[in-house]
């Protein structure tokens, strides 16, 4: 166990990585984060936007990002039904480490 307090903020907090991990895990992810930036899209701009992804999986992804707190979900009662998902606080505080994922992403390609 690490004495000097140098020392302990080396050490890497497993619960914290694994907790950012949840975020971005599953294939689309972090594609849709990206996406959103720091604008607000409908879901079929988001399913536009993504070609390949079905609809169940587009709507699970925004699921779970609605509920571990990256995304809002606004909905409108309107017809047809209107729905608009942006980044949270906690979205956009992300997002410039997730941009240099992608650059360190570019080191490999």
């Amino acid at each position: 166990m690490p004495t000097n307090p140098n020392e302990q903020s080396k050490n890497p907090d497993l619960r914290l990585i694994n907790k950012a991990l949840a975020m971005i895990c599953g294939k689309w992810r972090l594609y849709i984060i990206l996406l959103l930036g720091e604008q607000t899209l409908r879901y079929t701009q988001l399913s536009e936007l993504l070609p390949g992804i079905s609809e169940k999986v587009l709507a699970g992804e925004l699921k779970a990002l609605v509920a571990l707190g990256v995304m809002k979900r606004k909905a409108y009662a309107e017809m047809p039904p209107r729905v608009e998902y942006k980044l949270s606080k906690k979205g956009r505080l992300a997002l410039p480490i997730l941009n240099q994922l992608q650059e360190v992403g570019q080191l490999f390609n």
